[in-house]
């Protein structure tokens, strides 16, 4: 595939999945809180839901692809499926609701439990779509020597995903059902349609068929003895991914309410925009320097701008000092993922990039996304509670969840000097 067209998938792919991400991962956050009035817990169970629902499918999914041979088919109709999923939730209304239901005792409890459900079954899609089979097919298809740099852009998706999402929708009123509409029949129309592109400019990667015909097998590959023996780099580079993300997704589904509600920061995305943007450059261009110092040195510097973002982020509330922690924050986050990322995608035993999207998933996905946001939920457990318009209670998060953040990066030393004392390791 020639490198011009594979960075073209890499962009249009990668990015039009961030956002759909973007926009489960933080707004659905926001959306079950403004409509359906959630606590921090109902919050934790959808993201531990989802997490859970996201590694179960990569696992299948991935060994499926391998077993195939193709990645093509599974990213195409993953993503034409995933848009009609999140066009889905544009009827998941209090108005509809209690029309359709009206002997329910209460249609934001049922609200809840619905939107818990659809998001899993959009995380099947997805994680079908982008987190097994582009991320198998992204790993074969790199070009040689560049793994670092198409890592590094790949890593800043997110942020500028971000960027989209909040620009894109920055005069919605999202205390307003008629823009959650909006937004729902947007983004899954616009996923949609990336998935009919797919059709005209991805090329069939170099998979080669999995001649092993125990599905099962090769779906529990990575699970086995024997596999964490020949690769123990890439099994101790997972679990240091683990509790990286375990720190990120102590906050983060809790990062536009705390910007929105706690700091009352109505103009939060002109604040953030321009931290987005700054960190996204540097993310483009940190991927580089994996390729030339390797995995220690690169991955050091990006913890030391995260701790820096989440003290600022814990010691100040006014709009400037903020700004300078969300910017930290996000550059050490995103540079960290590119960092990890392609350290994970250099030690994937050849032929087998769909069998171990399953295991990479683990790491980045459901050890975070199950423990991270327990973490969040405990340590806003006594938060202030505040009475909404229609007269509901909700709660409001705090700085703490920053502080909790910084302490969950701790493990990661012990993994690093593990790393350091043996090299195969």
């Amino acid at each position: 595939m020639k490198k011009g067209k594979f960075y073209l998938v890499l962009v249009i792919l990668s990015l039009m999945g961030q956002i759909a991400w973007v926009v489960e991962n933080m707004y659905f956050n926001v959306f079950i809180y403004k409509m359906f009035s959630a606590s921090a817990d109902a919050i934790s169970l959808m993201v531990t839901a989802s997490a859970v629902a996201a590694t179960v499918t990569t696992i299948i999914m991935g060994a499926l692809s391998d077993k195939v041979g193709k990645r093509k088919i599974f990213i195409v109709s993953g993503y034409i499926l995933w848009g009609i999923s999140i066009i889905a939730f544009a009827f998941l209304r209090l108005d509809i609701l209690g029309k359709l239901f009206p002997s329910v005792v209460s249609a934001a409890t049922l609200g809840i439990s619905l939107t818990i459900i659809l998001d899993c079954v959009m995380t099947f899609f997805g994680s079908s779509a982008n987190d097994a089979c582009f991320n198998a097919w992204l790993t074969e298809a790199v070009p040689e020597k560049e793994r670092g740099k198409a890592e590094g852009i790949n890593a800043m998706m997110p942020l500028l995903a971000i960027i989209a999402v909040f620009g894109g929708f920055m005069g919605f009123d999202l205390d307003k059902k008629e823009s959650w509409t909006s937004i729902f029949l947007i983004i899954g129309a616009t996923v949609l349609i990336v998935g009919v592109i797919g059709i005209f400019i991805i090329d069939e990667s170099s998979a080669k068929r999995n001649e092993n015909k125990n599905f099962w097998g090769n779906i529990f590959y990575g699970f086995r003895l024997k596999a964490i023996k020949e690769s123990p780099s890439l099994y101790t580079t997972l679990i240091a991914f683990a509790v990286f993300g375990i720190s990120i997704q102590v906050f983060m589904p809790y990062l536009i309410i705390y910007y929105n509600v706690s700091l009352g920061m109505e103009n939060y995305v002109l604040i953030m925009a321009p931290a987005i943007i700054v960190a996204s450059l540097v993310t483009a261009f940190y991927g580089r320097l994996y390729d030339k110092s390797g995995f220690i040195k690169s991955l050091v510097p990006t913890l030391l701008m995260l701790i820096v973002g989440y003290g600022f982020l814990y010691f100040t509330k006014s709009t400037i000092p903020v700004f300078i922690g969300s910017l930290f924050m996000m550059s050490g986050y995103l540079c960290g993922s590119a960092v990890f990322g392609a350290m994970i995608r250099d030690n994937i035993p050849e032929n087998k990039a769909g069998m171990f999207q399953g295991l990479r998933i683990i790491g980045q996905v459901l050890i975070p996304g199950v423990i991270g946001p327990i973490i969040g939920a405990a340590v806003l457990k006594n938060a202030e509670m505040i009475k909404g318009d229609d007269g509901t209670m909700s709660f409001v998060p705090n700085e703490n969840i920053f502080l909790a953040a910084a302490i969950c990066l701790i493990p990661i030393v012990f993994v690093l000097f593990l790393r350091k004392k043996n090299k195969n390791v």
